[in-house]
């Protein structure tokens, strides 16, 4: 039996746009290595980094448990993590430096460690997992525990006489149902309830019920579960969801996928298991708006508590969406918008701006959606090139000075758009104020139709208008003249 110590290098303190949102998920893939590993004898247990101030805590834990192996597994259904924030680059050294001191094998699974291999050994890692790790991740500490030869282990690299060595793939996980229940026992669940008690919102748990994603968006970086969709069974995210409920009193309910739903007869199968248990849940998801149209999808989701979507939309712009590779229609994402707020369900926008090309026009037509649809919520980013993506590799010669962000609030242009870094900047608060105006709007047409269906919360979007309609006014000028500049 080995002594593991699990951790993971994302820090929501040191990511101020996160940390301030108060909504924090505890690490869901380091909790599925963390139970295989136990399960098969070994003793984990976990730092987790997600709360915590700084690095250096980890001195103590190690001091005190004595781990063989320091193992830095990052939660690769944490999207933040795929971002390879430099901020968690750096914290990920610093403990690796704490761990090496004290003597330990030091073992590295992230989608950074994955990009930059070579980095990573020098700072003092003994091995990389490259991809999805929980298999190697088992034959690697068995092989060690053993003093045996690691050459022939797939999915690893490790340096050879000063030179980096990959070992080949691994063949990817299929029967996901093989993974015990992740070591939620780890975890110091009400901790993470106080805080999503600071941000007003029903506490949340994170479930993974599938890994990877087909489609082929030319900017999006997929280096732990690949270009694939493998899917737990309904039974086994219903026996799951019964567990958190029952354990935690959690009742809602974050689908980290990628993709959700998108197996056919998933949804309704999943459903049926939820009734069957008698489980009424709330739950939020990523999704398409060509997969949200199939069939009868809307109907399933709603029916099996789904409250909120979060829809690649990236931008109104076909131009746009075909240069992406996105594969879906701009008329999609308004007929989807339709349908689920006929269902009562909440929409939500990821929007893209900066991509390759994108101009005025491009920039103008995605404002337009969203003040048309008006989604519930909506999140914009920067055209972000990460390794091992078609759009990096058309942009890297011009990642000269920086090639990531330091934090997810950066939004530093890194490649030579169509406008500079403060125009983006700018863009981005300014789209969320005209966003934020129309809602006020919006709630100002309600409430004097009914005043008597008032909220706090629509009277306090009314109010904001009064910054909000000066505050958006005086950014137009400010994009016109970063604009020509």
């Amino acid at each position: 039996m080995s002594k593991i110590l699990f951790s993971h290098s994302y820090y929501y303190k040191l990511d101020p746009k996160q940390w301030k949102n108060k909504t924090p998920f505890p690490p869901l893939g380091t909790l599925y290595a963390a139970s295989l590993l136990r399960k098969n004898g070994h003793e984990a247990r976990l730092f987790d980094t997600n709360l915590t101030d700084s690095p250096a805590a980890i001195s103590d834990m190690i001091e005190l448990h004595q781990p063989e192996f320091l193992v830095i597994y990052d939660d690769g259904f944490n999207y933040l993590t795929k971002m390879c924030l430099t901020n968690m680059r750096e914290a990920c050294f610093e403990m690796i430096a704490i761990g090496k001191k004290a003597g330990c094998k030091i073992i590295i699974c992230s989608s950074d460690s994955t990009d930059h291999a070579a980095e990573y050994l020098e700072k003092g890692a003994d091995f990389i997992i490259l991809g999805e790790g929980e298999m190697t991740l088992l034959e690697l500490v068995e092989t060690l525990q053993e003093d045996e030869n690691t050459a022939a282990i797939s999915g690893i690299a490790y340096l050879k006489n000063d030179r980096l060595q990959s070992n080949p793939k691994r063949p990817v996980l299929q029967n996901l149902d093989e993974l015990p229940m992740p070591a939620w026992d780890l975890v110091n669940i009400n901790k993470y309830k106080n805080i999503w008690l600071e941000s007003g919102q029903p506490f949340t748990l994170n479930i993974a019920t599938t890994r990877g994603c087909p489609y082929k968006c030319n900017w999006c970086a997929k280096p732990i579960y690949g270009n694939r969709y493998n899917s737990h069974s309904p039974e086994y995210i219903a026996k799951h969801i019964a567990f958190l409920k029952s354990s935690y009193g959690a009742e809602r309910f974050w689908m980290c996928d990628d993709i959700f739903g998108l197996k056919p007869n998933w949804v309704g199968e999943f459903n049926d298991q939820l009734k069957k248990r008698d489980l009424n849940i709330k739950y939020y998801i990523q999704s398409r708006a060509d997969l949200l149209l199939k069939e009868d999808m809307i109907n399933l989701l709603a029916d099996s508590g789904l409250e909120e979507v979060w829809i690649g939309a990236e931008s109104a712009s076909q131009k746009i969406l075909d240069a992406m590779d996105k594969g879906t229609k701009v008329e999609q994402i308004y007929e989807a918008t339709r349908l689920l707020k006929s269902q009562n369900i909440r929409v939500a926008f990821f929007l893209q701006f900066g991509y390759l090309n994108e101009n005025q026009d491009d920039i103008l037509k995605t404002i337009g959606m969203v003040k048309e649809l008006m989604p519930d919520n909506i999140g914009i980013s920067i055209s972000y090139p990460l390794p091992g993506t078609k759009f990096y590799e058309t942009v890297k010669s011009e990642l000269k000075l920086k090639a990531n962000w330091k934090d997810s609030d950066d939004l530093d242009m890194m490649f030579n758009g169509t406008f500079k870094t403060k125009y983006y900047r700018k863009l981005q608060r300014f789209v969320h104020k005209e966003y934020r105006k129309s809602q006020g709007f919006l709630y100002l047409k309600q409430i004097l139709k009914n005043p008597f269906e008032l909220s706090f919360g629509k009277i306090i979007s009314v109010v904001k208008l009064g910054y909000y309609i000066p505050s958006a006014f005086v950014d137009t000028f400010h994009l016109k003249r970063l604009q020509n500049g």
